[in-house]
């Protein structure tokens, strides 16, 4: 089973990218299933049912939504194992830029799109600065001397990267990044693997359920700004 992980911003356009990939690797006979990561909620699930295909969602609720990933990631694995298939595809939203982490020999997706700002990719961080592939979106919002400058504002922050424009209405590109799939190593589990980036630090006052502000209460990893 091959696996690929998939993240970026909300609203960037992942899951309508996505469903037009999985449309092209079904078409290929291909087994998909999908897990669905996010934070409070998520309807996201019932778009990938529709293609009649397994889907899990987890739901980090107050805990940080690396750490869910992480301490989940291999329950998931194993589930997709249970149902066969040829691919896995996990989707979780980067809700601070700095989450979602990639792992180490497992294809990473990082989905942004135009819309977000020029300088919005040196903002995002290591979803797209450790990604294997970038997905822009929205391309067809913007001018082509738009696009050209948003997509080297993605190389200068990730070179290795091949990044890709994809259309999340028309499907436009999805069957090449469907293509890119098959690259992904098979693997039967992730035990003893490693993340390719450490994730956001913890543990704080406010990580335990601390309401109150003041420096009186806060404890633990705290980061202040110069004033």
């Amino acid at each position: 089973m091959k696996l690929i992980t998939v993240s970026g911003p909300p609203s960037s356009g992942k899951t309508s990218v996505l469903t037009h990939a999985i449309k092209t690797l079904i078409t290929g006979s291909q087994k998909v299933g999908v897990v669905k990561f996010d934070c409070l909620t998520t309807d996201d699930d019932k778009l990938f049912q529709a293609l009649d295909i397994p889907v899990k969602v987890g739901l980090s609720g107050n805990v940080c939504p690396d750490h869910y990933f992480v301490s989940n990631i291999e329950d998931c694995i194993q589930w997709g194992r249970t149902q066969s298939l040829d691919f896995l595809i996990s989707e979780s939203a980067g809700l601070c830029n700095r989450c979602s982490p990639h792992v180490t020999g497992v294809l990473a997706v990082c989905v942004i799109d135009n819309l977000m700002g020029i300088n919005t990719p040196k903002k995002i961080g290591p979803m797209l600065k450790y990604a294997d592939i970038v997905i822009i979106t929205r391309g067809d919002i913007v001018s082509q001397a738009e696009r050209e400058v948003f997509a080297f504002k993605v190389r200068q922050t990730n070179p290795k990267a091949k990044i890709l424009q994809v259309n999340g209405i028309t499907g436009q590109g999805a069957a090449e990044l469907a293509s890119l799939f098959y690259d992904a190593k098979d693997l039967v589990t992730l035990n003893g693997g490693k993340l390719r980036f450490s994730m956001p630090a913890a543990l704080c006052s406010y990580c335990l359920g601390e309401t109150k502000i003041g420096r009186d209460f806060q404890l633990g990893n705290i980061r202040k700004i110069k004033v």
